[in-house]
Parts: structure tokens; C-alpha cells; sequence
């Protein structure tokens, strides 16, 4: 396996044709497909499913998780002050993260000089698939297991609590109580079952009304104008405890999604640096323990 073979692979999975390709190597297509057709003969599979777009087939994946992981420690030895090399740093986020204390992560990597941070958004149940396919060096995921060549860490837990506004509370409210059977409810999206799992462990289904908005900070909103009640991390819900304009709905239920940062196994200065940022914001500002309520294991966003 040649390094101009391995990086051709990547190429053609990240822009999605052989010509786009092409063009990000600053090659002729003729020599992206003669780069493939050489690796595909060295290893005796079918790397590349020839589709719209072009896609890695399950042998593909490792090859691409290794052209990856060549090019991020290749980068960082031909860095030199005289000479900066942009270090790329693809890394896979839930969406309620990235709107709340990974933001601090970012603040920290901006004043990093040579580094090219690209972020996935993707939910924290199902970010382990981009590490196994070699789109992501790290990943903020719910999944304790590490992926085969990675390294886990616990990160802590993000709490969510059922919130809506004042005015909302009041119309649904049912003597001590409000009406979870009926009231309005906002989802995330088709993944987001943590609204569900907290009905069901109260014995009830979804209600008759039930609202999707697919961004975090949106789906903030939506709550904030009294669209529904939803599942609020607290780094959102707490500052509009405080100014009163939103409520939680119950004192004793809230969900705990443990977190926890999985990362290639490289011996990589810029991502034992981001391993540092990321542990040392978590330890700021997530939780330290475990749900009791034992709503749901995986989250949401």
C-alpha cells in the first residue's frame, strides 16, 4: 500500500467522486482511478462501491481509517515553525454538547495556530460508526465500549430535565400535577427517545400532539415559546431558571446520558492535546454521577 494510494481512498469517500477527487489531490482522474485500481489489486478486494456518491465498501472502511490516520501523523512530522503544516482534526459531537460546554473546547483550539478543526454533528448514540468507518479521529458518544484501535475515557454526564414556560405549566396543570398524557411534546428528532422513555416510565404513551424541531438551540427555542415541554440540558435550562421564564416540570425525574470520549489510538501531539481540552471542560462542567431514574442508557442529541 502506497501513501498516494491510501490518501486517493480517502479522497474519493470524503468529495464523493473519482473527479472531485481529482481535484483535491491537484491530480489528473486518470491517475486517482490507476491509484485505486493498484490498491484494490494489492489487497484483492473491491475497495470502492462506484455509485452517486461514491461510498467505501466494509474493507474500504479500514483502508480509510488507515489513509486517516497516516495523514494526521504525516502532517504533524512535516509541521516545522518555518514551515506550518494545517493539521486536520475531524471530530464527531452531539448537538446539545457543541451548543453548550463543548463550546469551551472550541474557544480553547482557536488559539491553537496550524490546526483545522472539523466537526461532525452527529447523535452521541451513533457517533461510534464514524470512528469505525475512520471519518472522525474522536468522538464525544454515549458508548462505553471502545471501538476496535480506539481508547475510551468517561467524560461525566449531561442532566436533562422536563421544562416549559410559566404559561404552559399553568394551562396543562392537574391538581398536584400536569396532564403528561395530553400535553404537547417537543422531539428532537427520530433518534430522540428521551421524552418517550420518560413517559413510559410513568406508564404512558406519546400524546396526541407531538412537535419536532431539529436543532438544539431551536429546539430550545421552541420550548422557550411555549411550543411543548421537552428534556432541557441544564447549561441551557438553568440560566432561564433563574430569569423565570422557564419552569421544570417535576422535581424528581430528570435523565443523566453518560458521555464519554473515544479517540484513535495514535501517538499524535494535536490529539493528546484536544483529549486534554476536552477532559478539562468536562470536568468543568458536566455531571459527576449517574442517573437514578433509569429513564434510558443513550441519549439524544
Amino acid at each position: 500500500m502506497q501513501p498516494d494510494q491510501l490518501a486517493a481512498l480517502a479522497a474519493i469517500v470524503e468529495h464523493g467522486t473519482f473527479e472531485a477527487a481529482a481535484r483535491s489531490l491537484h491530480v489528473t482522474t486518470s491517475a486517482v482511478s490507476q491509484r485505486i485500481r493498484a490498491l484494490e489489486t494489492s489487497t484483492g478486494q473491491v475497495l470502492v462501491r462506484r455509485t452517486t456518491p461514491c461510498a467505501a465498501t466494509p474493507a474500504g472502511e479500514v483502508l480509510v481509517r488507515l489513509a486517516r490516520q497516516w495523514a494526521l501523523l504525516l502532517d504533524e512530522a512535516r509541521a516545522a515553525p518555518d514551515a506550518p503544516v494545517v493539521v486536520d482534526l475531524p471530530v464527531a459531537v452531539n448537538a446539545d454538547s457543541l451548543a453548550t460546554w463543548f463550546r469551551g473546547v472550541v474557544g480553547e483550539v482557536a488559539g491553537w495556530s496550524g490546526v483545522r478543526l472539523r466537526l461532525h454533528v452527529e447523535d452521541q448514540g451513533w457517533s461510534s460508526d464514524l470512528l469505525r468507518r475512520g471519518d472522525v479521529l474522536a468522538a464525544v458518544t454515549s458508548d462505553p465500549v471502545a471501538v476496535q484501535g480506539c481508547t475510551v475515557d468517561p467524560l461525566g454526564s449531561m442532566r436533562y430535565r422536563p421544562a416549559a414556560t410559566p404559561a404552559f405549566a399553568d394551562r396543562w396543570r392537574a391538581g398536584r400535577g400536569y396532564d403528561w398524557a395530553v400535553m404537547p411534546v417537543v422531539v428532537f428528532n427520530d433518534k430522540d427517545a428521551l421524552q418517550h422513555d420518560l413517559l413510559v416510565a410513568r406508564g404512558l404513551g406519546p400524546p396526541p400532539v407531538v412537535h419536532r424541531v431539529p436543532t438544539s438551540a431551536d429546539f430550545h427555542e421552541a420550548v422557550r415559546l411555549g411550543l411543548g415541554w421537552g428534556l432541557l440540558p441544564s447549561p441551557q435550562l438553568d440560566p432561564d431558571l433563574v430569569s423565570g421564564a422557564l419552569v421544570t416540570l417535576s422535581a424528581r425525574d430528570h435523565v443523566d446520558v453518560p458521555l464519554f470520549w473515544q479517540r484513535w489510538r495514535l501517538e499524535s501531539p494535536t490529539l493528546a492535546r484536544l483529549t486534554a481540552a476536552v477532559a478539562a471542560e468536562a470536568d468543568r462542567t458536566l455531571t459527576r454521577r449517574t442517573s437514578t431514574t433509569g429513564h434510558r442508557e443513550h441519549g439524544r442529541k
